[in-house]
């Protein structure tokens, strides 16, 4: 007896993956560009398409994160995965965003896109659908990104090429699972936690600032952000969490923190964890009540403060929140 096939709901949201040249360069389009790679993947999946949005991701906001989580709760229930295609530019911001406005969800939800669109004879586009859709089809609830042969969690996933196929990596976390000659081979440790009952909790804030620390960077840029309505702050701050607290330094910060303003300090090293409580410098920071970051991504560091914000939440409640792991997103 033929196995019933499994039944994928297809997102499109626009990027490289479904553009084509237009009169100022690569426009995306409607998924009628994918009909032929959506054909062929038929012959393995049930599958339904619908088109979100067409968009360039460099023009994703909150708004569209919005339109997509509220997308996936409402239809989840009548398929066995969701594919959410998308371009690579922000596709890691989005992945985030969906992982906390999704808590919980009881499907796999899995984004991927391409280097080279799907009518250039060499894309990548085809094999990234593929692995999406086999993850998508695999049963194991959570949000994924799908790239290059690999696949990680949504909360976990950077860019880190602009040309190369092997565009984004899994930093500071296994793979959820790698295609190989045993075809889709699931790590089972590096799922995501489960988070109870599904969920959709969408409320998010823009009033986030991602800030690069530089050497000698004037401190008044805590008291501009403030001034300018920002309530969250995001350090990506040298090494394992060096901040320039001399002087003027500390007490900028500390101004932002009795503002209300939530500060979190990552590190810009890709790799590896920011870690207060190594050097002076650090645990002044502490003392003064900023969140370690630890070993989150920028991109997931940033959208769970917004989701955080959007939900209402105040400081020590913010505080309280970066201690938990709920997707996998820090190392416990």
């Amino acid at each position: 007896m033929e196995q019933s096939k499994k039944h994928i709901l297809l997102l499109t949201t626009g990027g490289t993956i479904a553009s084509l040249p237009g009169g100022e360069g690569l426009e995306p389009h409607r998924s009628d560009v994918m009909e032929r790679q959506i054909n062929q993947l038929g012959s393995y999946f049930d599958i339904t398409v619908e088109d979100l949005m067409c968009i360039d991701s460099s023009n994703m906001r909150p708004a569209e994160w919005q339109q997509i989580a509220q997308r996936v709760f409402e239809v989840r229930l009548d398929y066995d995965g969701i594919v959410i295609s998308h371009g690579t530019d922000t596709m890691a911001y989005t992945a985030s965003a969906m992982t906390w406005m999704l808590p919980g969800i009881d499907r796999p939800v899995v984004l991927t896109g391409s280097q080279l669109p799907l009518a250039d004879v060499l894309s990548d586009g085809p094999d990234n659908l593929r692995t999406a859709f086999a993850m998508a089809a695999a049963g194991y609830p959570g949000v994924y990104l799908a790239f290059d042969r690999k696949v990680m969690l949504g909360c976990r996933a950077v860019k880190v090429r602009a040309n190369g196929f092997s565009a984004f990596e899994s930093v500071n976390a296994k793979y959820a699972a790698q295609v190989s000659s045993l075809g889709l081979v699931i790590d089972r440790k590096a799922l995501p936690p489960q988070m109870g009952f599904p969920q959709l909790m969408t409320g998010i804030s823009g009033d986030v600032f991602l800030l690069k620390l530089t050497p000698g960077l004037d401190p008044k840029i805590f008291d501009m952000l403030g001034d300018m309505g920002y309530r969250g702050i995001v350090i990506e701050a040298f090494g394992l969490g060096g901040v320039n607290v001399l002087n003027e330094g500390l007490h900028g910060i500390r101004k932002a923190l009795d503002r209300g303003i939530s500060v979190v300090v990552t590190t810009q090293c890709l790799y590896d964890s920011s870690d207060l409580g190594v050097y002076q410098v650090g645990k002044r920071l502490l003392d003064l009540g900023v969140i370690q970051g630890r070993d989150m991504t920028s991109e997931a560091a940033m959208t769970k403060l917004m989701w955080a914000l959007g939900q209402g939440m105040n400081q020590k409640q913010i505080t309280a929140l970066f201690r938990r792991n709920l997707a996998g997103e820090i190392t416990v």
